[in-house]
């Protein structure tokens, strides 16, 4: 008889405090004068959801798929991407803007149409974004690595209140 021995763990084997170390070590956080010069009003993070799903011609049609947008401060729609997966929505949207010749973006918000985990915190530091605001909840190491990097978290931006993590 043939049998299987395999060790299985539910975590994506990215914790605590070194993650967080080594991603500051290669992308420095925002500096205090760009995040000075960075005010974005309550109302306008409250009001992206509903341009976030205005603008989302797929998912209309398929109710299946995750969204990334870029939002000027005024809350303006710059560009917005889908696909199935959260990161590659995220990665379309930058390299969008990269191949456009707009980068960094340390004066738009990024609001994502779900989860928001360590990796796209990562992705918007490397792209000097310095709001993040998403439909859902952050993972506790999304929130650690905001912080680090001097960003603006807000998850649960729904039916006009948003939780700010950092």
């Amino acid at each position: 008889i043939l049998t299987r021995h395999v060790f299985t763990a539910s975590s994506c084997g990215l914790c605590g405090k070194a993650v967080v170390e080594e991603v500051m070590r290669r992308h420095p956080p925002l500096s205090d004068a760009s995040r000075a010069q960075v005010r974005v009003p309550a109302v306008v993070i409250g009001s992206l959801p509903d341009r976030l799903r205005a603008a989302q011609a797929t998912f209309a049609t398929t109710g299946g798929l995750h969204a990334c947008a870029l939002f000027d401060l005024e809350g303006n729609l710059i560009a917005l991407h889908e696909d199935v997966g959260r990161h590659n929505a995220l990665d379309k949207l930058l390299g969008e803007v990269w191949l456009a010749d707009r980068w960094p973006l340390d004066n738009y918000v990024l609001m994502l149409s779900g989860r928001v985990s360590f990796e796209l915190v990562q992705k918007a530091l490397v792209a000097r974004l310095p709001v993040v605001a998403a439909i859902s909840a952050p993972s506790s190491l999304a929130v650690e690595t905001a912080i680090a990097a001097g960003m603006t978290l807000c998850g649960f931006v729904r039916d006009g209140r948003m939780n700010i993590y950092s």
